[in-house]
């Protein structure tokens, strides 16, 4: 009872920091493009302040609270901020990315109320910024579309290797798009799940609408790496160019995944030298 009161003692702080900070913008004798940049500025301050009180690992439900007030409070302080001021996209950015991070990593159900509040706030907020131009939240809006994080049928279905028919395949991954399922599949492999990594990792790969986006075939083979039998890897990853090869393993250097690195580069070396293709081995 007393932990309950209080984080509503703790949330009504929060609502009345966001709400100074917005009556601060609204009357601002600065230029709108200066007062909108002290307004970014002070709202990482208060999120900053907030988000280190609390213990996500532990209790991941206070963090989601302080997200639905702050994604408010920037749908409110919208029409007071200049279109031209360029923190409020990488604010906008990294809000909508710790939300879905956030979200994804939740082993527990969220409880009903807190995951309707949030869903309303995420729909109400992304239709007053949309309106102005910002379109940072679209895919946190399609992640709370659904009754629950991980609860479309369509994914559920290819997570467990009962493949639906492929216009339903399609229409969820347009749906969902390539920052968000690029997400997933980094969240699965964090969670060691890299059979069901891999399926998702392929789809993405295979789908022609993404275009190559997120180096979804690289993660793909790292994931194959990680879970195929040497014959069976070796079966897969035939048919993949060296020159293509040696690409996907500079990225995963360039984005410091050296475990990555080494697991795809000993793979094809080993493709190499079973096949007696000294074609591009030395580089």
């Amino acid at each position: 009872m007393a932990e309950e009161e209080g984080s509503a003692t703790e949330a009504v702080a929060l609502r009345q920091k966001f709400q100074d900070i917005i009556s601060e913008l609204k009357r601002s004798s600065e230029s709108m493009l200066d007062a909108s940049n002290s307004f970014c500025r002070d709202f990482c301050q208060v999120l900053m302040q907030h988000g280190c009180q609390g213990r996500p690992d532990e209790d991941p439900l206070p963090l989601l609270e302080m997200y639905t007030v702050a994604i408010m409070c920037c749908a409110e302080a919208s029409p007071f901020l200049s279109p031209e001021c360029e923190h409020l996209t990488d604010v906008l950015d990294k809000l909508s990315w710790s939300c879905l991070n956030l979200l994804l990593s939740f082993s527990g159900k969220i409880p009903g109320a807190l995951w309707e509040e949030f869903q309303s706030s995420v729909k109400m907020a992304h239709d007053i910024l949309q309106a102005r131009g910002n379109l940072q939240l679209h895919s946190l809006l399609t992640l709370v579309e659904e009754n629950g994080v991980w609860s479309n049928s369509t994914l559920c279905s290819l997570l467990s290797s009962d493949i639906p028919n492929v216009e339903k395949v399609h229409e969820f991954l347009s749906r969902e798009g390539p920052e968000l399922l690029h997400m997933r599949i980094k969240h699965l492999i964090k969670l060691k799940r890299m059979d069901k990594a891999a399926i998702l990792a392929k789809i993405c790969a295979e789908f022609p609408e993404f275009g190559g986006k997120k180096n979804f075939k690289q993660i793909y083979l790292v994931c194959l790496c990680e879970i195929k039998p040497q014959q069976e890897l070796m079966q897969e990853i035939k048919e993949v160019d060296c020159k293509e090869a040696l690409d996907m393993i500079c990225n995963l250097e360039s984005e410091e995944d050296e475990k990555g690195a080494l697991s795809l580069c000993t793979a094809f070396f080993k493709r190499q030298l079973l096949s007696g293709d000294a074609y591009c081995a030395c580089d």
